[in-house]
């Protein structure tokens, strides 16, 4: 009560500074690097890890891409080939007259390097340059390159795809927000009872959602699904905590005469009833920083840390606006749409048996389902863009034309005789779907004899440690033709090297997908035990965890089966995100009912009075809390055009409708079914004997 007090009485000087916080969190926000290369987040001891820091320290390489141009002559290639070379971070540009004069047919070159350079009418330039691929130098090179070669010019390769990737986002982003707002707002409106208050709840929520982005500064950089999701999810998971407050408040006018006094009440209550439902939400995003592939660690730190500023803000923030609004938002109050919910809760008690059948017959398909679709996620970055992008049209060229879908390095010691790395590029050659292997001896052939080699290409393709080598691949990156593929070549290069690396957007995409199979258990694992604590804790009982996140889990489990069924692919993180949040945002409902079941047995109600006044009464917060989530994601989903962030949004979305239809039609026959084991094992209900 004394805080209650404390924030009643300064509730001017808690809205100044709370505006001041989100006029200073717009430049923390502003200052923050957003990162657009999924592959950063691998482990750093990863072999594909050190070798892409080997290829910086040792060639001043860092990204790589080909650039593929049509229908032009050989001296204009040459000579757009020195303007590449002069674009700022552009390392070095390979062409075949880096190897020979242009005037030499190309005809007398070895058909390694003919092939590697030519192919009809299109001819390909191999581009490294001195910074990391999804450095923000890189990205702008990669702009730079494209304004110098005209419509001619196609660019595959990483920078490529996170140059696209950050002008669709910045593109996207604030549209995604907008969509949320209009439509969290419109359910809000008909689903309480003023018309008013969703525009005070959505101003509360979005100086939390400022405020949170801003302190995003301290972490130096955030990803972009991070940020493209974090203030969608904040909106939807934190709607609840203003919803609660309201309805408390509301409730304490009825008995207080001034309603500064029903607010301290309020708060007081809200406090205690909001708190307990933000510990799973963020137990749930905190067990995100479990997985290795630190992407996880990245969206659930940002997350976590929205829901206790959304939290902050309900107790502090809201109810200041609410009495400095209060006179406006009592007169634009109306009668809430929500029907009374006594018939709907009678039939489902009544009927209990019925939807008790259901959910066992449902656990089999859905979880066999669930199982699918983790199995048929997609890597391939690529795949999560539109057709009409840059970079998937110079893919679709690279492949079409040279028969090349990924591009792998090689770093060989140095030491290593040349007759050796010719016969491990001759048996490289041999394996499936290897176009060909180029690097410095392969290439010299028995043509062209090393001291016509400028050392311009010398140092490109050697440092004093390592010779580099290129293998172009005719398999997707991701792929699993790519990865058995790798697992050879890796065999091949270990005889000749054993501290051989082989490295490359495919050969991380491979430990990418090692790493989350790996990543997906643990997270599923740490979220389930954290949240069964949480409700051990919560409602002193040791079967109630098992029956709600029973509910939960299938309700995950339908949510996550549903593509299989339905034929659709889901990109990685999908999966892995969804379980652990649709588990830690919505087990709320199912404490929300279970809470009030177990009041009402305290009380003396029988177990079927008490089931059916705990689902009459929970049922109008679950739907607006359901329908809010859904409300917050669904547009967002259907309007963007990045499969991740759609994918995640439609997850979130459906999620948040199972859940809801899970809890009230599965949880009050599983109560009633399993109350007298209940009873004995819950402690403040051990005494209660009918």
């Amino acid at each position: 009560m004394k805080f209650g007090k404390a924030v009643v009485k300064a509730r001017v000087p808690i809205v100044i500074v709370s505006l001041l916080l989100a006029a200073l969190s717009v430049l923390g926000m502003l200052g923050t690097r957003i990162n657009y290369d999924m592959l950063t987040y691998l482990p750093k001891d990863m072999e594909t890890s050190v070798g892409q820091q080997v290829l910086l320290d040792d060639f001043g390489k860092g990204a790589f891409s080909f650039v593929l141009v049509e229908d032009m002559p050989d001296k204009d290639v040459s000579a757009l080939k020195e303007k590449l070379a002069q674009v700022d971070h552009v390392e070095s540009v390979i062409w075949y007259d880096s190897f020979a004069d242009i005037s030499v047919p190309k005809e007398l070159l070895p058909d390694e390097l003919y092939n590697a350079f030519n192919s009809g009418d299109t001819t390909m330039l191999a581009v490294f340059f001195d910074t990391s691929t999804s450095a923000d130098e890189t990205m702008e090179a990669i702009s730079d390159i494209r304004s110098i070669a005209g419509k001619q010019c196609f660019i595959s390769g990483m920078s490529a795809l996170v140059t696209d990737l950050k002008e669709l986002c910045e593109k996207e982003e604030p549209i995604y927000v907008a969509i949320a707002v209009v439509l969290a707002c419109a359910a809000m409106m008909l689903l309480l009872d003023g018309w008013l208050v969703p525009f005070v709840f959505l101003a509360c929520i979005g100086i939390s959602i400022l405020v949170n982005l801003g302190t995003n500064y301290f972490m130096g950089e955030i990803s972009y699904i991070t940020k493209a999701l974090s203030a969608v999810l904040q909106l939807a998971v934190t709607m609840d905590y203003s919803i609660f407050l309201w309805h408390s408040y509301n409730e304490q006018r009825e008995t207080h005469d001034d309603p500064r006094e029903a607010m301290a009440v309020a708060i007081h209550e809200t406090l205690t009833s909001v708190v307990g439902s933000s510990v799973t939400t963020v137990a749930g995003f905190i067990a995100l920083c479990f997985m290795s592939f630190t992407l996880g660690s990245d969206l659930g730190i940002v997350m976590a840390k929205g829901v206790v500023f959304g939290v902050i803000g309900c107790v502090t923030t809201l109810p200041a606006l609410i009495l400095l609004l209060n006179k406006p938002l009592q007169r634009t109050r109306h009668k809430s749409l929500i029907p009374r919910m006594d018939r709907l809760s009678g039939f489902i008690c009544k009927r209990f048996w019925v939807f008790l059948i259901l959910f066992a017959l449902l656990v089999t398909p859905a979880y066999y389902g669930y199982s699918k679709t983790n199995d048929e996620v997609y890597y391939d970055m690529g795949q999560c863009l539109p057709e009409d992008l840059p970079f998937v049209k110079a893919n679709e060229k690279l492949s079409e034309d040279f028969n090349v879908s990924s591009t792998l390095m090689l770093l060989v010691d140095a030491d290593t005789p040349a007759k050796q790395v010719k016969e491990m590029a001759g048996e490289m050659e041999k394996v499936d779907g290897v176009a060909y292997v180029l690097g410095l001896d392969s290439l010299l052939g028995d043509r062209i004899p090393e001291e016509i080699i400028p050392d311009s290409v010398k140092n490109t393709l050697q440092s004093d440690n390592w010779k580099l080598l290129l293998v172009n691949s005719e398999y997707h990156a991701a792929s699993d033709a790519v990865n058995r593929q790798i697992d050879t070549l890796n065999g091949i290069l270990k005889r000749y090297d054993p501290d051989g690396m082989l490295i490359g957007e495919a050969p991380c995409m491979k430990d990418m997908i090692e790493t989350t199979d790996h990543d997906f258990d643990v997270v599923n694992a740490v979220s389930i035990v954290a949240i069964f604590l949480i409700i051990l804790l919560v409602e002193k009982s040791l079967t109630l965890p098992f029956i709600l996140i029973a509910v939960i889990e299938l309700a995950i489990f339908i949510n996550l089966g549903l593509p299989h069924y339905l034929g659709q692919s889901l990109p990685f993180i999908a999966p892995i995100c969804i379980s652990t949040i649709q588990l830690g945002a919505t087990v709320d409902y199912a404490i929300l009912m279970t809470t009030r079941y177990k009041s009402e047995r305290k009380k003396g109600a029988d177990k079927r009075t008490a089931v059916n006044t705990a689902l009459t009464a929970s049922i109008p917060s679950i739907l607006v809390s359901g329908l809010g989530l859904f409300a917050a994601t669904f547009g967002v989903a259907v309007y963007s055009d990045i499969d991740i962030i759609s994918s995640m949004c439609m997850l979130m979305a459906r999620g948040a409708i199972v859940s809801m239809l899970c809890v009230i039609f599965f949880l009050p026959a599983l109560l009633l079914l399993c109350d007298r084991i209940v009873c004995a094992t819950t402690l403040d209900l051990r005494k209660i004997r009918k």
